[in-house]
């Protein structure tokens, strides 16, 4: 939940940036993704064994990195413009232990059999998104030497784990529905590289800038061929998938239009934002409904009992 507010947040700001929208709205989300992040791993890691387990799990796993990885661009995006020395320090610590984090679960993954049914687009997260988000991070803060090796990270973990997610994707059954929705973070690694780029590059479109966004385009429209399984879905966690994912590629595409500023650029960004804006907002109006009334978490099942003879 909060790394798609952050998200939001970043395609607000990259408006705000060019003049679009004013500066209000860019803080209101960044507040609230740092509310509910701290709300969220306050519930999550009260209870350390559920945490152990999901270390070693190999559907839960990859979704830990996000807890490293928000607030990265909380105080890239939020702090930074502020206080640049806080901005630093809080980047500099997440950014440590979300390398830590990517190194510890690739061994994990090698050393330990995967079940290959159970790999989903997730595995981007850790060292992917952690990687290219770092490194973006570190461009924002002013480490530019930094950048350059977080880029390399995540960029060569995405050849990595993209070959393997793929093969898993062409060669197994469907998803369970319950990791459907991560189907939408296929989109999301070109953009996020896009981003991390333009943020080294000095927002230049140039070869490499035009290279990424035409696979991150084939994979975008390869987002339509799945919404026969999204329209079946029940709602649940999972959505929130949908909200980074797509609020990523939204703030690329607001990118490429006021660089390019075709005839009708400024309400093409507005369309841009409404649309992005009116996906996640849905999502988090559709998760107050469900806490509301208690069916947001799945209920667990009851031991079954056992019966015998003596």
């Amino acid at each position: 939940m909060p790394f798609g507010l952050t998200g939001l947040a970043g395609v607000w700001e990259t408006a705000q940036s060019y003049g679009i929208s004013p500066a209000g709205v860019t803080d209101a989300l960044l507040v609230l993704a740092g509310v509910v992040w701290a709300v969220c791993c306050v519930v999550y890691f009260r209870h350390p064994r559920d945490v152990r387990a999901d270390l070693t799990d190999d559907i839960f796993a990859p979704f830990i990195s996000l807890a490293l990885i928000t607030p990265m661009l909380l105080a890239a995006q939020g702090l930074e413009p502020r206080a640049h020395t806080a901005a630093v320090a809080v980047v500099d610590v997440f950014i440590a232990l979300t390398v830590l984090f990517g190194g510890w679960i690739t061994g994990q993954w090698i050393y330990a059999p995967l079940d290959a049914p159970k790999i989903h687009p997730g595995y981007f997260l850790p060292t992917v998104a952690g990687g290219l988000v770092a490194s973006a991070a570190a461009s924002d803060i002013g480490q530019r030497r930094l950048a350059e090796f977080l880029f390399g990270l995540g960029l060569i973990c995405w050849l990595v784990m993209g070959s393997i997610i793929m093969n898993r994707l062409f060669v197994n059954p469907l998803l369970a529905p319950p990791l459907i929705p991560t189907l939408a973070i296929e989109a999301a690694p070109a953009a996020v590289a896009s981003l991390a780029y333009l943020a080294l590059n000095g927002n230049r479109i140039d070869l490499v800038a035009t290279a990424i966004a035409g696979y991150g385009v084939l994979l975008v429209i390869a987002q339509f061929r799945f919404l026969p399984a999204f329209v079946r879905l029940k709602f649940g966690p999972g959505f929130w998938a949908f909200s980074f994912a797509y609020a990523v590629v939204a703030n690329v595409t607001l990118i490429w239009i006021n660089m390019g500023r075709p005839a009708p650029h400024l309400a093409l960004s507005w369309l841009v934002i409404g649309l992005i804006t009116l996906l996640v907002g849905g999502i988090a109006l559709r998760t107050l409904v469900a806490v509301a009334r208690g069916r947001y978490l799945p209920r667990p099942t009851p031991p079954t009992k056992v019966t015998g003879t003596a």
